[in-house]
């Protein structure tokens, strides 16, 4: 039996794609990267410290971004919890090592999303030591808003980011808090991958994470940039 006239064994997934503010066209998911820590008061909620040294990554798959209104609640879990974050969309492939004071020009453009995260999980893999995976990385754990091109936007991080749940303010911070800036984490991204057009950067949650339950209705922003709502499928 021969292979099928695209060469495929069988025919590939569709591609990830965000939509973009104004245009028809969309956004092509590459990868999805992560920051964690990089706000300090989430991080002491957590129970951990931010020393000026090495932000810290992990990764979603990038058919892990949901851009309906509908959230699906994962399996496997009974405490699903919400990160509101800024997400940098990158439009341009970085050659080798990318400059700070030249990472901007690599942003296609901005977004809001939440990083759902499986806290049980994450919880027993930190206590044996083990990677985050199965609490990070889930089928629709990124929920995204649309992607607001740099042009209109530009780069101006004096805005407050947050969520509320169910019309209560659950988080709130001004992305000038963040302890790891954007052309900071673009740089130290691109010393450890190959950074492409077409991912994304998740770049970290204020304090006041908490539990969503199915049902819950969200609402997510950046003031003066974007926003976007939906709920946790009941």
């Amino acid at each position: 039996m021969g292979l099928p006239v695209s060469g495929y064994a069988f025919a590939p997934c569709s591609q990830p794609s965000v939509p973009v503010l104004g245009r028809s066209s969309t956004f092509p998911v590459h990868r999805i990267y992560c920051v964690g820590r990089n706000f300090s008061e989430h991080a002491r909620e957590m129970g951990a410290e931010v020393p000026r040294g090495s932000p810290v990554f992990f990764m979603k798959p990038a058919d892990a971004i949901v851009t309906g209104s509908v959230v699906p609640y994962p399996s496997a879990t009974d405490d699903l919890h919400h990160e509101v974050e800024l997400v940098v969309a990158l439009g341009r492939d970085a050659h080798g090592i990318v400059a700070a004071q030249d990472a901007l020009s690599l942003v296609f453009g901005y977004a809001v999303g939440l990083d759902l995260t499986r806290r049980d999980l994450q919880a027993q893999a930190k206590e044996k030591r083990l990677p985050w995976d199965t609490s990070k990385g889930f089928d629709a754990s990124a929920p995204i808003s649309a992607i607001v091109p740099a042009e209109v936007s530009g780069h101006d991080f004096d805005r407050r980011l947050w969520l509320r749940v169910n019309d209560k303010l659950r988080q709130q911070s001004s992305l000038t808090d963040m302890v790891f800036s954007v052309p900071d984490i673009i740089h130290e991204l691109s010393r450890l991958f190959a950074l492409r057009a077409g991912d994304l950067v998740f770049m970290g949650t204020p304090a006041g994470v908490a539990a969503l339950h199915r049902g819950d209705r969200f609402s997510a922003g950046v003031d003066g940039l974007v926003e976007f709502s939906g709920e946790v499928a009941a």
